[in-house]
């Protein structure tokens, strides 16, 4: 989360007119993250979120987006439901952006990831993937393989303002992983972007997920790569596979991973690894000045990327 568009008092006690959710209350932008402008909002009925889509989501997903979110929610995963207006519609134009009102979900992110948290992430997660199988509209992974060369294209001339030699690094573990990618594996629906500020505990249990506006539908596995980069490296990027054991088998335990799937975890982790290296790569070189906002460093994911290019199979995270 974050916030690049501001929104005027006066836009919002307009915008707020359109609802039967009471008068404002309070109001304030959100500053982590890196995508959406997102804001806490409250009002006579409660506490809400309203986000206003950012230029890297096209408008002509959120609908889908939205459908998911209510989706999951009827079959028992706890995340933000979108408020509909007073005409029906939860999907309204605010500050020139596209924009929306969701629930609040209690709950904070761990600042510090312990194991228990892991093996939640990972029933969460099976969870997910299993109430979404009966979801039927489709969306291609923008941000899959084949939007990862377009993405190093973007930013390779700025790449060694960086760190020196960085563009040819990517060229060359792009090509390597390209090369590799499985063109076979179960697919279904995917949350996509599944790391620690996304979310929510209440002491050791998970309360919530949000943040749906990467899910797509992909590679199962890909989204368990995902969650092994984003949750299974301590600070000095060494690879914890104590955590990524229990974020593993408790993802197992709903929904075993095949022979396939376990052998295709390298390859599945180190495209995990650069698709957010590179999303952050072009944000560190492109943020605008002055927006609330913290550009995350991309070299954080290149170590995790040369680990998962040195690993030889699935038993390097713990199977």
């Amino acid at each position: 989360m974050a916030v690049y568009t501001e929104v005027s008092d006066e836009a919002l006690a307009a915008f707020l007119t359109e609802y039967d959710i009471g008068g404002l209350v309070a109001f304030r932008g959100i500053a982590e993250g890196v995508e959406n402008s997102n804001y806490a909002l409250r009002t006579g009925a409660g506490d809400f979120i309203l986000t206003l889509y950012e230029k890297r989501v096209d408008p002509a997903d959120l609908p889908w987006f939205l459908g998911l979110m209510e989706h999951l929610a009827r079959r028992g995963i706890t995340c933000p439901l979108p408020v509909a207006g007073r005409d029906g519609a939860a999907l309204r134009q605010l500050a020139g952006r596209a924009a929306s009102i969701t629930t609040f979900l209690p709950g904070v992110w761990p600042r510090r990831v312990r194991t228990p948290h892991c093996a939640e992430v990972g029933r969460a997660l099976a969870a997910l993937h299993l109430a979404g199988a009966d979801y039927a509209p489709v969306r291609a992974n923008a941000l899959g393989p084949v939007g990862w060369a377009p993405l190093l294209a973007r930013s390779r001339a700025r790449a060694d303002e960086v760190m020196e030699g960085l563009a040819n690094e990517l060229d060359d573990a792009l090509s390597a992983i390209l090369a590799d990618w499985p063109a076979s594996l179960p697919r279904g629906h995917i949350h996509a972007d599944l790391f620690p500020d996304n979310v929510f505990f209440l002491e050791d249990r998970l309360s919530g997920l949000i943040d749906f506006y990467f899910a797509a539908t992909d590679i199962l596995a890909y989204d368990i790569a995902v969650c092994l980069n984003a949750w299974c490296f301590e600070p000095d990027y060494s690879f914890n596979v104590t955590k990524a054991r229990a974020l593993l088998g408790a993802y197992a335990a709903s929904r075993p991973l095949d022979a396939a799937e376990r052998a295709a975890l390298p390859v599945l982790c180190q495209g995990a690894a650069i698709r957010f290296l590179l999303t952050r790569l072009y944000d560190w070189l492109n943020t605008p000045e002055g927006a609330l906002v913290t550009p995350k460093d991309p070299i954080a994911y290149l170590r995790r990327l040369r680990f998962h290019l040195a690993a030889r199979d699935e038993h390097a995270y713990g199977l």
